[in-house]
């Protein structure tokens, strides 16, 4: 089996990532008007970025010992813990919970629907 260089293809995932994000973000504030609710998603954009930084890792060490699809799904869960979590502390902040909780879902979806060739590099 030949060796893949982690950081590598790591890199490349959170680059697209962050370009995802960011057209993503450019959308969530033509809806969203507020200066809170706009606070809101740059943080929520924020927290996606390092959420699924720690969830593509995981998953590309579980799939270089021939487990991808389980490690794609361990990010999976890591992602929706982290919403659970994020509803929580974001209510306490007081946060605009349909703004923050709409983008942050919306940002692990569609960064999860890009991770999978990023596994493999």
């Amino acid at each position: 089996m030949k060796s893949r260089p982690f950081g590598r293809g790591l890199a490349l995932y959170l680059l697209a990532s962050v370009a995802t994000i960011v057209v993503a973000t450019l959308v969530f504030m033509m809806v969203y008007g507020g200066a809170a609710e706009r606070r809101a998603i740059i943080v929520s954009a924020v927290v996606a970025l390092v959420v699924q930084g720690i969830a593509c890792a995981v998953a590309r060490l579980m799939a270089a010992g021939g487990n991808g699809i389980a490690g794609w799904t361990l990010g999976a869960v890591i992602c929706i813990v982290a919403l659970v979590a994020y509803g929580f502390v974001s209510r306490a902040l007081g946060m605009p919970s349909n703004a923050a909780l709409l983008s942050l879902a919306m940002f692990f979806f569609l960064t999860e629907l890009i991770e999978p060739p990023f596994l493999n590099i």
